[in-house]
């Protein structure tokens, strides 16, 4: 096999890969079912990437395929026999919002270059990653190497929602599935084990029964975001308001919470400002909505209100594996089960939710997590999200594995191991599929958060990775008898 200097190559590409990147990160992508039709599945921005991102590779001499804007794809090899394997390269061109977001310094749609970070919206999660990889392949074609195996580049808009992009994608595109894929939408050296996903919704009687009388809760944007504000609207006589909530901030200073309130008469408005982050890791951020509850569980509410606040300050604050619950479980390849409460509503003139968003291993189940939710005191059902993915692992034996680590392992000089993460990418949509990179030991984890950056090295040095992977992936055995899990 011919000898590249794959860093080399990025090299003379640099210029045109932040073209094309800053291209797609001036597009806000968040889902947005307001715009949502038959033409837009999930909003205009999603539609806009897409159509952007087949556009780039249209120029660049594929075929392209737009999937009913659900999902697109071009492929590569069509010269190869037919009986070879089809790698797939998954990607993502939908963000989570960023609008509503706090802290941000600079437009997240307008990228900004400094400090050799550029600073966007899907810089990192997955717009920077995906093009990171695309000129990889581009590299590959440019010179004209030979490849033993065909390449689909595929790209959805819903990843960070529901996945309704890839299962529509899958039944419709009208071919069969890839032999096996990874995803650039994780860590370096690889993600070949990923936990099983569930959210469970704890639904909650409107109605209040007390002396304070809770009108509304709201906190939290997306269920695999950690809220970083929540605000909660109530009346009653209250004495020395002020001096209580001074008192709470104060107690809780390590978590450098901030907030504030309003008094109209007897009616409160209180908003309290925590730390956003990426729902698989709630540890590493300040729920803002656990803590409001907090604050409001020495209050005098009652009937669904009062069960609301108890079951959020009692059992969710300060716990990021449901030991409280009940539901705590550890499994030893996949490690123990972790728990965002990422999105809050109470309206008394409906009902309360909270909706839990689990990462759970191997040996955990929904249902046994919903049966045990369910005898919580207060809680009138607890229902679950349609999409549940079960967990997913690829040995470490497999050569789809072996050839990434080998490859990290070259361009690295660290040595490359298995890892199992509570985060779901696409590279779980096939049975010999994983996630690799593009981010790398050491480097700052800013997905799902405000400011969020990528550098630039990173985004040359995993192009490099990713042209030398492609190129190396060995066919292996055929393995269509699985279905894809979902």
């Amino acid at each position: 096999m011919t000898t590249i200097d794959f860093t080399a190559e990025v090299e003379k590409r640099k210029e045109a890969m932040l073209a094309d990147l800053i291209t797609l990160l001036k597009i806000n992508s968040e889902r947005n079912d307001d715009e949502a039709d038959a033409q837009h599945p999930f909003g205009k921005g999603p539609v806009a990437a897409l159509q952007a991102f087949l556009a780039i590779a249209e120029r660049d001499g594929y075929t392209t395929k737009n999937v009913d804007n659900y999902a697109g794809h071009f492929t590569y090899g069509a010269d190869l026999p037919a009986d070879a394997e089809e790698l797939a390269i998954i990607g993502h061109l939908d963000v989570v919002p960023a609008a509503a977001q706090e802290g941000w310094e600079t437009n997240p749609y307008e990228p900004v270059i400094k400090d050799g970070n550029i600073y966007a919206r899907g810089a990192s999660d997955d717009k920077g990653p995906t093009v990171a990889c695309y000129y990889g392949l581009k590299i590959l074609k440019d010179l004209g190497l030979p490849l033993s195996k065909k390449i689909r580049f595929i790209v959805g808009t819903d990843e960070e929602s529901g996945w309704g992009d890839m299962d529509y994608y899958f039944e419709h595109v009208g071919l069969p599935e890839p032999d096996f894929a990874f995803s650039p939408d994780a860590e370096f050296p690889i993600i070949n084990g990923e936990k099983g996903n569930v959210t469970e919704y704890l639904h909650f009687d409107g109605k209040n029964a007390g002396e304070i009388i809770l009108h509304s809760f709201k906190s939290g944007l997306r269920e695999n975001m950690v809220p970083e504000v929540a605000t909660a609207v109530f009346s009653g006589k209250l004495a020395d308001f002020e001096e209580h909530f001074t008192q709470f901030l104060s107690y809780y200073g390590d978590k450098n919470l901030r907030g504030e309130f309003k008094q109209d008469g007897d009616t409160y408005t209180v908003t309290l400002h925590g730390k956003g982050a990426h729902g698989a890791m709630p540890e590493k951020g300040v729920n803002a909505a656990t803590y409001l509850c907090a604050f409001l569980r020495a209050m005098n509410f009652g009937g669904g209100a009062a069960a609301f606040i108890k079951v959020a300050a009692d059992k969710l604050l300060e716990d990021h594996e449901g030991e409280k619950l009940g539901i705590a479980y550890i499994d030893e390849l996949m490690g123990n089960t972790s728990m965002n409460a990422g999105v809050w509503s109470f309206d008394e003139n409906g009902e309360g939710k909270i909706a839990l968003n689990f990462r759970f291993p191997q040996g955990n189940s929904p249902e046994r997590m919903q049966e045990i939710l369910r005898k919580l005191e207060g809680v009138t059902d607890v229902t679950l999200s349609a999409h549940i993915h079960v967990p997913h692992y690829v040995p470490g034996t497999d050569p789809l594995v072996a050839t990434l680590l080998s490859v990290y392992e070259k361009h690295t000089g660290l040595k490359g191991y298995e890892t199992i993460i509570g985060g779901g990418t696409f590279g779980r949509l096939l049975p010999r599929g994983v996630a690799y990179g593009a981010m790398f030991e050491g480097e700052t984890d800013t997905m799902h958060q405000a400011n969020e950056f990528k550098p630039l090295e990173a985004l040359w040095k995993s192009a490099a990775i990713y042209a030398e992977a492609i190129r190396n992936l060995p066919q292996s055995q055929k393995s269509r008898e699985h279905p894809r899990t979902a």
